[in-house]
Order: C-alpha cells, then sequence, then structure tokens
C-alpha cells in the first residue's frame, strides 16, 4: 500500500473524508526520513507541517532550565499525526521540541497547502474541525491524568493507549512522561505482573 493510500484511508476513519476530498490534497503531500534524534520541530521555531506517522516514535518534550531535565508532554507513533499544535494552527513559535526517538517516517503536508484546502472544500474544513477538537482533548485528557489519577492508574492507561511502546522505548521517557520516579514505575510494573 502507497503512503498515500495509507493516509486517505486513515483519514476516512477520522473523519469520513470521501476519496474525491482527498485527491485535492494528493499533490501536496511529502514523505521524510527522521532519523533516531532528529528533531520534527525545535523550541522557538514554528512549526509549518502537520504530518502523519507511517512508521516510529515521536515525542514532544519540554526542557527544564532549572534542572536541565527533560519533561516528556506527548509521544506519537504509527497511525497518528504529528504535530505542534498551537504553533501550527497560530503560526506561532513553538515552547517545546519535537523529536524522532527511534528512524521515522512521516508524510506531511505544509500550512499553506491545508489552509488551502480548509478554504476550497467542505470536507477537509470538517477535518480541521475534528482535529482541533481531537487536540483539544488530547490535551484535557493528558492535564485531567496528572491532576486526579493515581500513578498506577496512569500507567494502566498509558499502557492501553500505547501498547507498542512500552517495548520499544527506554523506561525513564515513559517515567518522564507519567510524572513518576523510575523506582515507583518499577514497583507499579512489577505489581501489574504479578497480577
Amino acid at each position: 500500500m502507497s503512503d498515500r493510500a495509507t493516509i486517505e484511508g486513515a483519514f476516512k476513519i477520522f473523519s469520513s473524508m470521501s476519496s474525491e476530498a482527498f485527491k485535492l490534497s494528493e499533490f501536496f503531500w511529502q514523505s521524510r526520513i527522521y532519523k533516531k534524534g532528529e528533531s520534527y520541530n525545535n523550541i522557538n521555531q514554528v512549526c509549518k507541517q502537520l504530518g502523519f506517522v507511517l512508521n516510529g516514535v515521536f515525542r514532544t518534550y519540554h526542557l527544564d532550565d532549572e534542572d536541565v531535565e527533560e519533561k516528556n508532554l506527548f509521544f506519537y507513533s504509527a497511525n497518528q499525526i504529528v504535530v505542534s499544535f498551537a504553533s501550527f494552527i497560530n503560526q506561532m513559535p513553538c515552547h517545546y521540541y519535537t523529536q524522532a526517538m527511534v528512524d521515522s517516517k512521516v508524510i506531511y503536508i505544509n500550512y499553506e497547502h491545508l489552509s488551502h484546502l480548509y478554504k476550497t472544500s467542505h470536507e477537509w474544513e470538517h477535518f480541521g474541525r475534528i482535529l482541533a477538537e481531537q487536540a483539544s482533548n488530547i490535551a484535557f485528557d493528558r492535564t485531567e491524568s496528572l491532576l486526579f489519577q493515581s500513578a498506577e492508574q496512569r500507567y494502566l492507561n498509558f499502557q492501553s493507549q500505547h501498547p507498542h511502546l512500552i517495548n520499544e522505548i527506554p523506561l525513564y521517557h515513559i517515567s518522564s512522561y507519567l510524572g513518576i520516579q523510575g523506582p515507583s514505575l518499577s514497583r507499579i510494573r512489577k505489581k501489574i505482573a504479578g497480577k
């Protein structure tokens, strides 16, 4: 299956987009390989592209200036959209980094092309609305999980939402994302494995 066929199928599921509407975007998509550690978007840089991860894993993180600690905010893996959303829609500098955690392949569309599609197609405008709603929901869910859920519940949710990442990325990245110290995460994993 071609990269474009993969993303067309995903968008059909995501927003019920028709083949005819997707064809409007055919010439706008470009693909790129990101090597492990390579940046998708940097802090203070405007995010100019909305990507769809064909394979691999990306993380969005913030670097705490006081203790020089990286704090993971989001993960993106195969069949997910990768974008610094607020930076992308507002075309303002980003407040964090997005980086490939393993060698990864993305198919992406530039901001100008996507804006053109929004203006010329009701289905693409619908896609944009659903995308904004999903980004908002992900941010709210992330905030509420850190505020209201126990460490064990956060880990179980992560395991449910990203089952393949458990064995694909180092545990210290998961620990950072969940806001759980490494030894505590090890205890939680041991407890769950013993059930």
